[in-house]
């Protein structure tokens, strides 16, 4: 395999051109390999002579750390060759991965819901920037919030990427790219390189807002729907760590802080199927525990009184509580089901083998679990269950369910399972 310094712009015209050329230098059983992150591997080979040798080699900067390598079957490429590129690959010290020549292969399909549902956040007026990545650095675990990683990656890199890959899959819904991008992106807002995108960088960068302290929580009792078992159970064991005073009838006092723990739905619909007032009420999301962050999400006609209570409650051992506007899943739910029915995409698509999917997404993506693994931890069923929700909700085919997930959901078994 040749090898040098020098890359070749991803242009598939000029690819093209390249690897016919090659044909006439090297011998006829050489591999041909592309590094390509976005170019089909079966149009790179369109033109060439033998267009069985040439596969998909498709390594992540920086190479020397990020130890792993998309390893990809054009259609006409033949077995023997991703077979050799594999091999090479663990000789480099590299963890290979099989993907089917499709758009953004594994690691660039599996990021675009990471990106696409924390713009949907932040269109529909749920939480700010910070608090969104806050929220899901500290709750999932995320090595970095998703607007940080925009400005780390640069919007000119990764909105096009985006725009690419919602059209190759003929502009299904659950790639869509958001306006605010588009929009920054000819502003020049671009992250770091600029100096400014949706964080300002550099000596004249203003400081990072502190929020308020909030106001002196004011006695009051607090009521604790049971209507999700899980959820009442692990408020319930925090707030008697917190010393909170519990109005532990059937139905709340006139008075009390009425707390509700949804799974796909918003404050006002939990609210009001439970005939609880929507003025007193505050929902929190408890679908990965109450140890590291908590969400606070409040109804359009909470009374100021309680969500500053609440959040008042809620930080008062020192933990991170945040308080957003009212939305079906939260910030969190809603990532982790479009997180998680992404990677069911791939491998309901037989793109990649169930195991390969969730090691390209840890090892190139950096995510604390797979995609498939991440379902099996908060359960398919409630996953299933969120999406089926806000599908419900907005009408918004992006939520659709993929029938991998519905099925193990309704088998009760594993996401990594295969047929």
């Amino acid at each position: 395999m040749p090898c040098g310094d020098r890359a070749v712009i991803e242009k598939l015209e000029i690819k093209q051109k390249l690897f016919a050329e090659l044909e006439d230098i090297v011998s006829d059983d050489c591999i041909l390999a592309t590094n390509t992150s976005s170019l089909s591997v079966t149009a790179i080979a369109a033109d060439c002579r033998k267009p069985g040798r040439v596969g998909g080699f498709h390594f992540f900067n920086p190479v020397p750390l990020m130890k792993v390598v998309e390893v990809i079957d054009g259609a006409l490429t033949e077995p023997w060759v991703c077979d050799a590129l594999a091999g090479m690959a663990e000789r480099m010290g590299h963890t290979p991965v099989r993907a089917k020549d499709t758009p953004g292969f594994i690691v660039n399909h599996a990021g675009r819901a990471y990106s696409t549902e924390s713009l949907a956040i932040l269109e529909d007026g749920i939480a700010e920037t910070r608090q969104i990545d806050d929220i899901l650095r500290d709750t999932v675990g995320f090595r970095m919030g998703p607007f940080q990683l925009f400005d780390l990656t640069a919007l000119d890199v990764s909105h096009p990427a985006t725009e690419a890959i919602y059209h190759q899959f003929y502009q299904d819904p659950r790639f869509r790219p958001s306006y605010i991008l588009r929009q920054r992106l000819t502003a020049g807002l671009l992250g770091r390189k600029t100096g400014r995108g949706f964080y300002s960088y550099g000596e004249d960068a203003p400081a990072e807002p502190v929020e308020e302290a909030p106001a002196e929580i004011k006695p009051v009792k607090v009521w604790v729907s049971r209507r999700d078992a899980n959820g009442s159970a692990l408020l319930l064991e925090l707030l008697e760590k917190l010393d909170v005073a519990l109005d532990d009838g059937d139905r709340p006092d006139t008075d009390s802080l009425c707390l509700v723990t949804p799974l796909g739905e918003d404050a006002t619909t939990a609210a009001l199927s439970q005939d609880i007032d929507p003025e007193r009420t505050i929902a929190l999301d408890t679908i990965m525990g109450l140890d590291k962050h908590r969400t606070l999400m409040t109804t359009p006609v909470t009374r100021k009184e309680y969500s500053e209570t609440a959040r008042g409650i809620f930080s008062g051992d020192g933990m991170p509580a945040t308080v957003i506007k009212d939305s079906p899943g939260f910030v969190v739910q809603r990532m982790i089901a479009m997180v998680v029915n992404t990677g069911c995409g791939i491998a309901q698509k037989r793109i990649a083998s169930p195991e390969d999917i969730d090691k390209a997404v840890q090892l190139g993506l950096g995510y604390p679990y797979g995609p498939l693994a991440l379902g099996n931890k908060v359960g398919p069923a409630r996953v299933l269950q969120i999406l089926r929700t806000l599908q419900q909700y907005t009408g918004d085919p992006r939520y659709r369910p993929t029938l991998w997930l519905s099925r193990r959901a309704q088998l009760g078994i594993s996401l990594l399972n295969t047929d």
